[in-house]
């Protein structure tokens, strides 16, 4: 069994496709069902820090440690859900589990901190660890989608709309984008035969555009919005990269491949 923490847009995927061997902590659980943990409990940006500035903190490595508690044993594996976004800015591409990391911003420094925090953890009691770093998700269904959190899904509902889309740089920047299908099929896989104590970077592997996106998007819907070039924010220069993807080298060794297709991922989200 497979003891998951977290079900928001990934988890609920992820349990509505192994639902037989899953069993979902509540939300105030820290103590496991199982010895294997999906661990998905995180903040999901980098802008809480003009709200409230202690969200990340709290959430994504206070929570942690009171987990982590209860996970002091050589029987125990920690999956834990990382993100891209700890590898930051200025690093060579595609970024591979050795790159340096480099974080910007409240949520990406401490989804870095908590990956450290892991694995001092498991050197320290023996408990068993892999993270996971997350490229871009996507699919229908992803209810917080928003400017701030997966905002090319977001800008796709906005065409569907009818209504403007404002893109910064003409939508060049790159990313690393995989269907939620997909990404769930290869947390499975690294759980299932992943050597322990290890980083997997869970993605495509190969860059994808914004624009090209967007303007698939638009032709799907014929939507009557347009698309607007503006500079973006200063805010958004100093956390965000501008252009990012990883080398799944590690992931694909295992026998993994991607089933949906970047043209598929666009029709899914325009029809839902």
């Amino acid at each position: 069994m497979i003891s998951l923490y977290g079900c928001g847009f990934i988890g609920s995927k992820f349990q509505e496709m192994y639902s037989p061997i899953v069993t979902v902590q509540k939300r105030e659980e820290r103590k496991p069902h199982s010895n294997e943990i999906l661990y998905f409990i995180s903040t999901i940006h980098n802008y809480n820090v003009h709200d409230n500035i202690t969200r990340d903190v709290d959430t994504n490595l206070r929570v942690l440690c009171e987990t982590l508690e209860h996970c002091r044993s050589n029987d125990i594996t920690f999956n834990f859900v990382s993100s891209w976004f700890v590898y930051g800015k200025g690093g060579e591409l595609p970024a591979t589990e050795l790159s340096v990391c480099r974080p910007t911003g409240f949520y990406s420094i401490t989804k870095k901190c908590a990956e450290d925090l892991i694995i001092s953890f498991a050197e320290t009691t023996g408990m068993k660890y892999r993270i996971l770093r997350l490229c871009n998700v996507m699919g229908a269904g992803d209810k917080k989608a928003s400017r701030k959190k997966n905002a090319i899904q977001w800008m796709i509902e906005e065409l569907k709309n009818d209504r403007d889309v404002k893109i910064y740089d003409h939508g060049s920047h790159t990313r690393d984008i995989m269907h939620v299908s997909d990404v769930c099929r290869a947390i499975k896989l690294v759980i299932d035969k992943g050597e322990q104590n290890e980083i997997y970077n869970i993605g495509s592997g190969v860059p994808s555009t914004v624009a090209e996106f967007m303007h698939h998007a638009k032709h799907l819907t014929r939507s009557r919005g347009e698309l607007i070039n503006i500079d973006p924010p200063e805010f958004h220069k100093n956390v965000q990269t501008q252009n990012f993807w990883m080398d799944t080298t590690k992931l694909r060794s295992l026998g993994f491949e991607p089933h949906v297709s970047n043209e598929f991922i666009v029709k899914d989200l325009c029809i839902q």
